[in-house]
């Protein structure tokens, strides 16, 4: 009886796997675990002759295998409607749905404990897959802080710091370097692993970070060591050109999507959907247009609008979030500081408008910074970066609205706020230095473009049947 149960099991495993791996990365059926076992190198010198063998592996993505039918067996041909299923209308990229049910996590970054990942997770991948798009984070909070100290240089609120403008000169060039490396990393993932990239567009959260380093490049434009108005206005047509197509894709899926509606993928990496109309805006109007950064406001501002409800009313349909606070939470800090700053340039002044989104923007920062505690336990990773930019674009608009409101309460204040950005600025440049180079886990396996496309329900009763044969097969 035992053994007829394992056989059943063995039978239903093999046609699930049929349908979620290609069939050139199957293994000898005969291994008495019914398991897929992938080979792949470790090293980035190994990356061609991983090649094939990851494409074939990462063919269920794009459906470019063809799938043979299972045996005649009924259990194998009742396994592969179920799989199939739980796809998208395309049949070939995982849905919202999926993810949320494979992943756990404030960024839906870890694997559930009863899912199986497609890709090995008991060995280093190829550098190219481990690395995520959230990494363009690294270039906001460095380009940022150049923002930064060529504001502190040039604002009569500042002045009595006495910094010098080479200071912005020298994070500027690190920042241009850093995102340098950093695109040129993601294009050629984008150029071997599309497919991995495709994942992570489609993933409810990693999306939000694709607008990650074109915002960077607006920080490049906004921190240039020369005026705004200087700047040929074609710079800031191109790089808001992919904002404007991500925001039309992004915000139609938030009001027309089924499964990737506001209410259900509602997450704090959200404001990175809407930041980006902001710092368009504040450019826009520091070059000298008028009606296009006006528009881009707008945009944000509705949008904006909607989000912050969205996070704070946490519908029955979201997903509950983790007990721990989490960096990303900072994000709650960063629009409205921007918008406020953008407002401020449309108008001419940092008048009532300006200063309304403003104190919005300090309540929220003094409500995180009192529940600091909360935010004890969270390992390092690429997303504490996440508190670079939010606390920057704090200490801007702090630092212009001491402009405004000149005492030494302001002052102060804006002085205050400059340091806490940039000591943490160097803390986790430090720390992303140490775990890349000494400890190097910076980037571990990314387990978000590796899940299944099963229905959860049928992976836990796969789940309770392979226990329910090893009991057996103990008795």
């Amino acid at each position: 009886m035992a053994s007829r149960d394992g056989d059943s099991i063995c039978s239903i495993q093999m046609a699930t796997e049929v349908l979620d791996e290609s069939p050139g990365a199957l293994q000898d059926q005969d291994e008495a675990t019914c398991s897929v076992l992938f080979s792949m190198p470790a090293s980035p010198s190994g990356l061609h002759l991983a090649q094939g063998r990851l494409e074939r592996q990462l063919s269920i993505l794009r459906g470019a295998v063809p799938h043979e039918p299972p045996t005649d067996d009924m259990e194998c041909n009742a396994a592969a409607k179920i799989s199939v299923e739980h796809t998208n209308e395309d049949n070939d990229i995982p849905s919202a749905d999926s993810y949320f049910a494979a992943l756990e996590g404030p960024e839906l970054e870890t694997l559930r404990p009863a899912e199986v990942a497609v890709l090995p997770n008991g060995e280093p991948w190829p550098f190219l897959l481990r690395f995520p798009i959230s990494a363009f984070g690294m270039c906001l909070g460095v380009s940022s802080q150049a923002m930064l100290w060529k504001t502190l240089s040039s604002e009569h609120s500042t002045g009595f710091l006495g910094v010098h403008p080479a200071v912005n000169r020298v994070l500027w060039w690190a920042s241009v370097a850093l995102t340098i490396i950093v695109s040129i990393t993601y294009l050629l993932k984008v150029v071997f692993y599309f497919e991995a990239v495709r994942r992570e567009f489609h993933h409810p959260v990693r999306v939000n970070f694709f607008f990650a380093p074109w915002i960077a490049c607006l920080f490049l434009v906004k921190g240039l060591p020369r005026p705004e108005r200087e700047i040929n206005h074609i710079v800031w047509y191109l790089l808001m050109t992919p904002i404007l197509c991500l925001d039309l894709k992004i915000y139609g899926q938030w009001m027309s999507s089924g499964e990737r509606q506001l209410s259900k993928v509602a997450n704090p990496s959200n404001h990175l959907a809407v930041v980006g109309n902001f710092v368009g805006a504040l450019l826009g109007a520091k070059m000298g247009l008028r009606e296009l950064p006006i528009f881009f406001f707008a945009v944000g501002l509705a949008h904006y609008l909607v989000l912050f409800v969205t996070l704070y009313q946490r519908l029955p349909t979201n997903v509950q979030l983790a007990k721990e606070l989490h960096p990303i939470f900072f994000f709650f800090v960063t629009v409205p500081n921007v918008a406020s700053m953008a407002w401020a340039t449309i108008s001419g002044e940092f008048g009532h408008g300006p200063k309304l989104l403003y104190f919005v923007s300090l309540f929220l920062y003094a409500s995180l910074v009192v529940c600091i505690n909360l935010f004890r336990g969270v390992r390092f990773s690429l997303t504490w970066w996440a508190y670079t930019f939010p606390l920057t674009s704090a200490a801007l608009a702090t630092v212009l609205y001491a402009s405004e409101v000149d005492n030494m309460l302001t002052r102060a204040l804006a002085v205050g706020l400059a340091g806490i950005a940039t000591v943490t600025v160097i803390g986790v440049m430090v720390s992303t230095v140490y775990h890349a180079f000494v400890s190097k886990d910076l980037f571990p396996n990314d387990v978000c473009i590796a899940i299944t496309r099963q229905r959860p329900k049928f992976n836990k009763i796969l789940a309770h049947l392979r226990l329910s044969s090893t009991d057996e097969a103990t008795i």
